[in-house]
């Protein structure tokens, strides 16, 4: 597994990190067992995954406590990423008094003294360039060594960019991938400030496994498309099997053409079982072919941008 430098922190990591959603999140996901989830983790770590994303809300708090009981006696193995803004109790709160308590709840379930960032979790455009004073609190909570780094969970170079230009944020989280490539515009900028990018939804929700056609039908969270934008994504998955053969599965190719642009840390794909893990950490052991990374390029940007996929 290879490894990138995470910002300023001093810390590598894996190029492949493990999207945390799922753990103990009945709410959107089958139900995964606590014994599975924790051989989960501990088998991401044995396959050099270091990178760990949690949120409070995920799982309503679940997702943070087997983090914590997995990572028992392995934290100094693992750079952990958490939010604050979705709480456990399933509401939102963004009011910059609340994040204290809520970096320590998170602290608690995790069961570590510190963590290696925390992100605003998708706040309103307007907390993006710190003049409500949220950023000051995360800078108090990093100068007595509860966290690393901090910043914010977005999905638009324009939030990219309102960050970058306006705030002293080390991490933004943000979504990209072969379907929504627009946040690559603010990618150099974020380079030059050594802001570490973690990328979110790196899958599209699922659709670049190559999984889905046009008529699979959808609950839970993923029921938020309609027939019509149904229809446009496979559509879509038809143009692009190109990427994938016999030794390389659509989902290790997609999260490839991620890795192809070296502004990015970390990759963080959702992952259920043992299957799904080593078909991820796979997408670390070569690259994707230039010609590829170019083709994508140029659908999205001649095709795809002008399209209304959703999320």
């Amino acid at each position: 597994m290879k490894q990138r430098q995470y910002g300023t922190t001093g810390k590598q990591v894996s190029e492949i990190g493990f999207g945390a959603w799922q753990l103990g999140n009945q709410q959107d996901w089958e139900a995964m067992g606590d014994e599975d989830a924790i051989k989960l983790v501990h088998a991401a770590l044995e396959r050099g995954v270091n990178f760990f994303d949690t949120a409070p809300n995920y799982g309503l708090g679940r997702s943070e406590t087997l983090l914590g009981i997995a990572l028992a006696n392995r934290r100094s193995r693992a750079v952990i990423n958490t939010k604050f803004g979705h709480a456990a109790d399933g509401t939102t709160n963004y009011d910059p008094s609340s994040i204290r308590t809520s970096v320590e709840q998170s602290l608690r379930r995790l069961r570590t003294d510190y963590v290696d960032s925390v992100l605003i979790h998708n706040p309103p455009f307007d907390h993006l360039d710190g003049k409500l004073g949220n950023f000051d609190i995360f800078s108090q909570l990093k100068q007595e060594g509860k966290l690393l780094a901090y910043g914010a969970s977005v999905d638009s170079s324009k939030e990219m960019l309102e960050l970058i230009q306006h705030t002293d944020v080390g991490v933004i989280e943000v979504l990209f991938n072969i379907f929504a490539q627009e946040t690559a515009e603010a990618f150099q900028l974020a380079k030059e400030k050594k802001i570490a990018l973690i990328v979110k939804i790196p899958l599209d929700s699922g659709w670049l496994s190559g999984k889905y056609d046009a008529q699979s039908t959808f609950e839970g969270v993923r029921s938020r498309w309609s027939r019509e934008t149904i229809a446009k994504r496979a559509a879509l998955v038809e143009r692009i099997r190109f990427i994938s053969d016999e030794q390389t599965t659509m989902t290790t190719a997609a999260l490839r053409f991620i890795l192809a642009y070296p502004e990015i840390a970390t990759v963080i794909p959702g992952v259920r079982n043992i299957a799904q893990l080593d078909e991820n950490a796979a997408a670390s052991d070569a690259q994707m072919p230039h010609e590829h990374v170019r083709k994508l390029q140029e659908l999205w940007d001649k095709e795809i941008r002008f399209q209304n996929l959703g999320w």
